[in-house]
């Protein structure tokens, strides 16, 4: 299995798709997105696509290949996983959750955790920040 570390604070790059550089972020605001249409899987990667990134908070799209993952890391905000397509295992605080497709869970700040394709999986990450 292949456990990539979370990037810092800016998950997404545009990147290639069928040829096309995807949008900018600004071109999303306003927009009617399909969400998993927007990223791809890619063989042994994790890919990321950020659609917002504001003062308040982050949008941000992952799609995982079969046994890919985020190794074990804090987040110093509150942040919820809803899976989009696939099954994914999300450890928080050591306890491992099975997720599938149109469920959702939220990882608190300061609690360590882990994500790991069951099978490929896309999610959308959505982070708060917060001054508390």
């Amino acid at each position: 299995m292949q456990h990539h570390p979370l990037p810092a604070q800016n998950y997404g790059e545009m990147f290639l798709e069928g040829g096309n550089l995807m949008p900018e972020s600004n071109d999303f605001l306003a927009n009617v997105l399909d969400l998993k249409s927007l990223i791809r899987y890619q063989k042994n990667s994790v890919v990321s696509k950020q659609l917002l990134n504001k003062k308040a908070g982050t949008l941000t799209l992952f799609a995982f290949d079969k046994g890919e993952g985020l190794s074990e890391h804090t987040a110093p905000y509150d942040a919820s996983v809803l899976i989009l397509d696939g099954t994914a295992g999300v450890k928080i605080g050591g306890k491992l959750h099975k997720l599938k497709k149109d469920e959702m869970i939220i990882m608190p700040a300061h609690v360590p955790h882990s994500l790991k394709a069951i099978q490929p999986f896309k999610m959308l990450l959505t982070m708060i920040r917060s001054a508390e």
